[in-house]
C-alpha cells in the first residue's frame, strides 16, 4: 500500500473522525464499565460504612478490596462481550490514563491500608475524578468530563465530612462521576443504534 502525505484539512478530518470514532465507541462500550466500577463503589462503601458503624471493627476496611477483585474482571468479561473494533490512538490513550490512575488509586489504598495514615478516601476520590475528567476531555464529552471534575471538587468535602460520614460522601459522589455518566453513555448508545 502507498503512503502519501495528508495535507492540513485531510490531517485534521482524520482526528476528527478518529475521535469522533471513539465518542461512539466509549457511548457502546465504556457506559457498562463505568457503571460497574460507580455502583460495586456505592455497594462497597455503603456496605463497608454500616459494618464499621454495626461493629465498630476496622477490619471491615478490608471489604474496599473486593472492588478491584469484582470489577477489573467484570470490565474485562463486558468489555470481551462488545462488538471487537480497531483500536486507536485515543483508545489507547484512554487506556493508559485509567491504567495510571487505577493502579495509583490502589498503591493509595494499600498505603493507607497497611502502612501509614493518608486520607485515603480524599485521595481515591481526587484520582478517580481527574480520570473520569480527564476520559471526558480526552474523548470531547462533556457529561463524562462534568462528572469528573464534580468528583475531584467533591473530594474536598471529605475534609469536612465528619468520620465514617466520609464513607457515604464518597458513595455519593461516585454517583455523580462515574453512575451518572455511566447511565447517559449507555443510553446514547441506545439512540445512535
Amino acid at each position: 500500500m502507498e503512503e502519501r502525505k495528508l495535507n492540513e484539512k485531510e490531517s485534521l478530518e482524520l482526528i476528527a473522525r478518529m475521535i469522533q470514532n471513539t465518542k461512539n465507541r466509549m457511548a457502546e462500550n465504556s457506559g457498562t464499565p463505568f457503571l460497574l466500577w460507580g455502583y460495586m463503589t456505592v455497594i462497597i462503601s455503603l456496605l463497608v460504612w454500616f459494618l464499621l458503624k454495626e461493629t465498630g471493627n476496622s477490619d471491615w476496611q478490608f471489604l474496599w478490596f473486593l472492588l478491584p477483585v469484582i470489577a477489573f474482571p467484570a470490565t474485562l468479561w463486558s468489555q470481551r462481550k462488545a462488538r471487537k473494533t480497531v483500536k486507536t490512538y485515543i483508545d489507547r490513550v484512554v487506556g493508559y490514563v485509567w491504567t495510571v490512575f487505577g493502579l495509583g488509586g490502589f498503591l493509595v489504598t494499600c498505603i493507607t491500608m497497611f502502612v501509614g495514615n493518608i486520607p485515603v478516601l480524599f485521595t481515591v476520590l481526587l484520582l478517580m475524578g481527574m480520570g473520569t475528567a480527564l476520559t471526558g476531555l480526552i474523548i470531547r464529552m462533556k457529561v463524562v468530563a462534568v462528572g469528573g471534575a464534580l468528583g475531584a471538587l467533591l473530594s474536598i468535602g471529605c475534609f469536612y465530612v465528619p468520620g465514617m460520614n466520609q464513607i457515604l460522601f464518597f458513595a455519593l459522589a461516585f454517583v455523580f462521576m462515574m453512575v451518572i455518566p455511566g447511565h447517559y453513555l449507555n443510553r446514547m448508545a441506545k439512540q445512535d443504534k
